[in-house]
C-alpha cells in the first residue's frame, strides 16, 4: 500500500493542531498545578486592606492580620471634659477586629460565585490584585455602657443655694451647677472616630444647668447678724408708764426666721423673712397694759358763774398699733438692728380741757333727782360713793347712747368696792358691790324725769325699801316701779342723749342721800307720768331659818326682810310744745320675799315655833 504524502497545508494544519493540543495540555496541567498549589490557601494578589495574604492558609492569614490590625487594642482615644480627661482604647468603647472572619473572607475570594467569576478572581489577583476592606465591628452597647460609667463620674445634680439654722448657728450651703454628659453625641463621635483607625482627642459635650441661686452667703451673713444678740422691744418714752423692755433671745429669733426663694425679672434670690405669730401673741398680751381709752375732761357747772370748772384733765387715748409695730419689728430685725419701739396710735379727746360751757351748749340744770339710803351700813355707803364717783363730771355727747356698765367697768375688791348685801337669785347675800343699784336707780329716775329716751332697764326681783325711802327716812310706795338694777356685764341701764347739746353729769353723795344732776340746754320738753301703785299684792312667805355654823351659840342675824309682792305699771309721756316726743310703759313684777334669819349652833329657841310677825328673828322664850 502506497501512502500519499501530506501536503504542505496539511502539514501546517497538523502542526497547528499539535501545538494547540500541547498548549491546551500544558494549560490544563498548569491549571491543575495552580489549584493543587492553592488548595486551602489564599489566591495570589488577595489583600485585606494593606496586608497581602497571597498563598497563606486561613489560619496563617488570621495570624498575619492579628499582628497588623492592633488598633482596637493599641489605639488611644482621649476623652476630654475641660481639664479632666480619660484615655481609652477603641476596644474599650466597642471596636473589635475579627481576624478569623477577615481571613475567611480572603480565603473565599475565587471560591464562591459562578465559575467565570471564580476563575476571574483566581487569576485576576496576579494582574491587578484584589483588596478586601478590613471589616471592623463597633458595638454600640459596649460604647454606651462605658459612657454611662463615665457619666456617673461626670454628672452631678443641680443644687440650689440654701441656708440652714442649727441652734443659733447659720449654715450656708453653696449652690451647684448641674452637669449632664451628652451620651448620644459622645456615642456618635466614638463611632465615627474609630472608623478612621487613628488616635484622636474627642471633646465631650456636657450640658450644664445652673441653679436659680448659686450663692446666698450675703443673706446668711444677715441672718448671723440677726442672731448675734437679743432683740429688744421697747415702749415709747412719752407713754408715761414704765414697761419693758422685753427681750427675745437669739434662740427664739432662730425659730422665727424664714428663708423663701423669690423670683423676679432680675433673677432669683433668697429673701429672709420673719414668722410673726410670736410677736403678734406678745403684742396682744402686753397691749392691755399699754393701752389707755380716750377720756374727755371732767367738769362741774358753776351755777353762779355759769361756767365750767375743770376737775379732771382729758386723757389722750392710746392703743398699740399691732400692724405698724409688726412692720417696725420686721424692718429693724431684717436690717440687723436689735431693738424696736412699739408703735402707739394716739386719739385726742373730743373736748379740750379749756372748753367753754357755750361751746358745748351747756347752760343750765335740765334734770335732777335724789334718792335716800337711811339705815345702810358702812360697806353699802362706801360702794354707793365709789360707784357714783365714776360718773361725776362726765360728759355725754349729743346723740350718743350711754351705757352705765361701760362707765362702771369692773366691780371688784381690786377696783375699790366692798362686800355688802346684794340680791342673788332668790336670796339676799353678801357680795362685792352691794349698793351699786342705788346709783343705777338714781340715774334711771334722773333720765326718766329729764325726758330722755330709755333704751334698756331692768327692775329688781323684789321691792327694796331703800328705793321707796323719802327725806328723813320716810316711805312712799309711789316710787315702786321706778328702780333699776345693774349687774356688770350682763345687766345694764342705757339711755340716749337725744338733745343737740352735750350733757354734763354731776353726782353728790351725802350721809344718806345721792343726788344726780344733768346740765345741758333745755329744749322745752316736759314729762308727765303716772303709776298704778301696787296691784295684785301678795303677802310674803313664812320666814326662813338657817343654821349658820360661822355664828356663835345664841347669835342671831336677820339677812332678809319680808316684803309683799306686787305689780306696778308706770307710764311716762314726754312732750314738747304740746307734741308727744315719747310714750313709755314700764311694767314691773315684784315677787313676795320672805324674811330670813340665820342663827348659830345650839342657839336656844331657834327656830321659833310661833314667829313674831313684827320680829321674825326673835327666838322662843326658854324656860
Amino acid at each position: 500500500m502506497v501512502t500519499k504524502p501530506f501536503s504542505l497545508l496539511q502539514k501546517i494544519l497538523i502542526a497547528l493542531v499539535s501545538s494547540a493540543a500541547v498548549f491546551i495540555l500544558a494549560a490544563v496541567i498548569a491549571l491543575i498545578s495552580f489549584h493543587v498549589t492553592y488548595i486551602g490557601r489564599i489566591y495570589p494578589g488577595v489583600s485585606v486592606g494593606d496586608v497581602d495574604l497571597s498563598g497563606q492558609t486561613t489560619a496563617e492569614a488570621a495570624a498575619t492580620l492579628a499582628q497588623v490590625y492592633t488598633y482596637p487594642q493599641d489605639g488611644q482615644l482621649l476623652l476630654q471634659d475641660g481639664e479632666n480627661s480619660w484615655t481609652v482604647s477603641p476596644a474599650q468603647v466597642g471596636l473589635s477586629f475579627d481576624t478569623q472572619k477577615n481571613a475567611v473572607a480572603a480565603t473565599l475570594v475565587g471560591r464562591s460565585g459562578p465559575f467565570w467569576t471564580r476563575l476571574y478572581h483566581q487569576f485576576g489577583g496576579w494582574f491587578q490584585g484584589i483588596i478586601i476592606p478590613p471589616a471592623f465591628t463597633f458595638d454600640q452597647n459596649t460604647a454606651q455602657s462605658y459612657l454611662e460609667t463615665l457619666a456617673a463620674e461626670i454628672n452631678r445634680p443641680t443644687i440650689e443655694a440654701a441656708i440652714e439654722i442649727n441652734g443659733t448657728e447659720v449654715i450656708h450651703h453653696q449652690g451647684q451647677i448641674g452637669r449632664q454628659l451628652d451620651t448620644t453625641a459622645a456615642l456618635a463621635f466614638l463611632e465615627i472616630q474609630t472608623q478612621t483607625l487613628e488616635d484622636a482627642e474627642i471633646p465631650l459635650i456636657i450640658n450644664e444647668t445652673p441653679p436659680a441661686i448659686i450663692s446666698a452667703e450675703a443673706e446668711a451673713e444677715i441672718a448671723r447678724g440677726i442672731l448675734s444678740a437679743p432683740f429688744l422691744i421697747k415702749v415709747p418714752g412719752k407713754l408715761g408708764k414704765t414697761y419693758g423692755p422685753w427681750a427675745f433671745a437669739p434662740e427664739d429669733l432662730a425659730g422665727m426666721l424664714t428663708f423663701d426663694v423669690v423670683s423676679d425679672p432680675g433673677g432669683a434670690y433668697i429673701q429672709i423673712g420673719l414668722s410673726e405669730q410670736r410677736f403678734i401673741d406678745f403684742l396682744n398680751e402686753v397691749a392691755p397694759d399699754l393701752e389707755q381709752p380716750t377720756e374727755n375732761p371732767r367738769f362741774i357747772f358753776n351755777d353762779e358763774t355759769r361756767k365750767l370748772e375743770l376737775i379732771q384733765p382729758a386723757v389722750v387715748g392710746q392703743t398699740v398699733d399691732v400692724e405698724a409695730t409688726l412692720a417696725i419689728i420686721r424692718d429693724t430685725i431684717l436690717t440687723g438692728e436689735h431693738s424696736a419701739v412699739i408703735d402707739m396710735a394716739y386719739v385726742n379727746p373730743e373736748v379740750a380741757d379749756d372748753a367753754l360751757a357755750g361751746d358745748l351748749g351747756i347752760s343750765e340744770l335740765v334734770s335732777s333727782h335724789t334718792t335716800y339710803f337711811y339705815g345702810s351700813d358702812s360697806a353699802r355707803r362706801h360702794n354707793i360713793a365709789t360707784a357714783a364717783g365714776r360718773f361725776h363730771g362726765l360728759l355725754v355727747p349729743p346723740g350718743a347712747s350711754f351705757s352705765m356698765a361701760d362707765v362702771l367697768g369692773d366691780i371688784s375688791l381690786d377696783s375699790g368696792y366692798a362686800e355688802a348685801w346684794i340680791i342673788y337669785g332668790d336670796r339676799t347675800i353678801k357680795g362685792v358691790g352691794g349698793g351699786v343699784c342705788q346709783v343705777s336707780t338714781t340715774l334711771f329716775r334722773t333720765v326718766f324725769f329729764g325726758g330722755y329716751p330709755i333704751l334698756e332697764r331692768y327692775s329688781h326681783s323684789y321691792r327694796v325699801y331703800y328705793y321707796e325711802q323719802t327725806y328723813n327716812g320716810g316711805h312712799d310706795a309711789k316710787w315702786a316701779g321706778l328702780d333699776a338694777t345693774v349687774y356688770v356685764p350682763l345687766v345694764d341701764f342705757k339711755f340716749t342723749n337725744d338733745s343737740e347739746s352735750w350733757m354734763l353729769m354731776e353726782t353728790y353723795v351725802g350721809g344718806s342721800y345721792l343726788t344726780w344732776k344733768f346740765y345741758s340746754a333745755s329744749d322745752g320738753r316736759v314729762v308727765e307720768w303716772d303709776t298704778t301703785g301696787l296691784t295684785k299684792v301678795k303677802d310674803p312667805p313664812e320666814p326662813k331659818y338657817i343654821k349658820n355654823d360661822d355664828l356663835a351659840k345664841n347669835e342671831i342675824k336677820q339677812v332678809d326682810w319680808a316684803v309683799e309682792g306686787a305689780d306696778v305699771t308706770v307710764t311716762r309721756t314726754v312732750l314738747r310744745d304740746d307734741a308727744v316726743l315719747y310714750e313709755d310703759i314700764f311694767k314691773t313684777h315684784y315677787s313676795p320675799w320672805a324674811a330670813v334669819c340665820e342663827y348659830g349652833p345650839k342657839t336656844q329657841g331657834m327656830p321659833p315655833k310661833n314667829p313674831d310677825p313684827d320680829n321674825p328673828c326673835k327666838p322662843d322664850k326658854v324656860k
